[in-house]
């Protein structure tokens, strides 16, 4: 399963220092032929700590993590949905991406040094920063949604019932836009969704903010904690979540490995790994989580939507799986490695059999039998 996620922002705010800080963390193609091949895509593992764990318990040959797809999309400029600056090359990428990460400068353009770094704008505001940017995805959106209005016209004349429902449902999505707010925030129920799922809306797409701040710098959180408030409340009042990361500082930490990279990380003055935080929490907004096998030859991480039944998470090892499914062994990773190994999970009864039905738990550890 590939699934993808675009780093949209204005120009400057960080996009390209972010997706080389990401790719520092990229894994060899060759083991996920799904993935795109192309510059602008990193290919991220997903951090987790059972993988490693797992390894070393069945004291495997080779590792194979999960991963996420990062796409490095061009710089947005205002009048873009009019194909201003790189516009229409922009927003045909996002259509492309599962979901997306807003990447928002919250460093002043002068810091306590004479380093200045500018701003398209000249200033910085985040909040009007991030309106620019959903604004020209809301105005995309409207020509998408007016243009399926008018070409439903005849249909709805003659009182077919599914132009007059598609048109309805339409409509309603078309009142939340010109509001001037994302249409993933209007109020749909399912049969609703899955008409407007096909027309593929840019604010329809779940999204993640990324608010980059500069170490050493003046970041709008200390110098104007009340203006920093005014942007994750817009932030959390749209729905989406965020994380506070200094791309610059994860981009050059990112040639240090182990403990070395531990040691400059505290010297830095930051405790937690914001690049890996990053990435799961984009793994998590995909809807995405991970199942493992594992034996002497090979340990490795399986991605799959949650909610997947054991079926359906066989195919993603291979389609026979899934359609030659009898029953699978599952076991959670936690339960595995506290046993020590299989034979002494077996010996407790730890180790179960499972069928069709059953509704794969993040972390299980499963073999199949087909």
């Amino acid at each position: 399963m590939s699934l993808s996620i675009g780093i949209v922002g204005l120009p400057n705010v960080g996009k390209s220092t972010l997706f080389n800080a990401l790719t520092q963390k990229s894994v060899p193609a060759e083991n996920y032929p799904f993935c795109t091949i192309d510059p602008s895509v990193g290919i991220v593992a997903v951090p987790d700590q059972r993988l490693g764990q797992l390894v070393e318990l069945s004291k495997s040959e080779e590792t194979i993590p999960a991963v996420v797809e990062f796409v490095d999309i061009a710089g947005l400029v205002e009048g873009a949905s009019q194909g201003e600056g790189l516009g229409n090359k922009f927003l045909a990428n996002i259509r492309e991406v599962d979901a997306i990460l807003h990447l928002v400068r919250i460093f002043d353009i002068k810091d306590d040094s004479t380093t200045e770094q500018t701003h398209v704008y000249g200033s910085i505001d985040p909040l009007r920063d991030i309106k620019v940017i959903n604004m020209e995805l809301i105005l995309a959106d409207l020509e998408t949604v007016n243009h399926r209005i008018e070409k439903l016209m005849r249909d709805v004349k003659r009182g077919d019932k599914t132009a007059v429902f598609e048109d309805a449902t339409c409509r309603k999505v078309l009142a939340v836009l010109e509001a001037e707010k994302l249409a993933r925030t209007a109020t749909l129920n399912e049969d609703e969704e899955k008409v407007i799922k096909t027309l593929h809306l840019l604010t329809m797409k779940p999204v993640m903010y990324g608010l980059n701040k500069k170490t050493g710098g003046r970041n709008l959180d200390i110098t104007d904690p009340e203006a920093f408030r005014a942007i994750t409340d817009e932030i959390t009042g749209e729905g989406a979540e965020y994380v506070v990361i200094d791309a610059k500082v994860e981009h050059e930490l990112s040639d240090f490995v182990g403990d070395e990279r531990t040691v400059m990380r505290g010297e830095l003055g930051h405790t937690d790994d914001g690049i890996d935080q990053l990435i799961a929490r984009a793994y998590r907004l995909l809807g995405l989580m991970t199942y493992f096998t594992t034996g002497p030859k090979e340990t490795r991480a399986w991605t799959v939507k949650v909610g997947s039944t054991a079926p359906e998470a066989g195919a993603a090892i291979h389609t026979d799986f899934q359609t030659r499914f009898i029953r699978a062994e599952i076991i959670a990773s936690e339960a595995l490695l506290n046993a020590g190994s299989f034979a002494e999970a077996r010996s407790k009864g730890l180790l179960r059999t499972e069928g069709k039905e059953y509704v794969v738990k993040d972390g299980d550890v499963i073999e199949f039998r087909v």
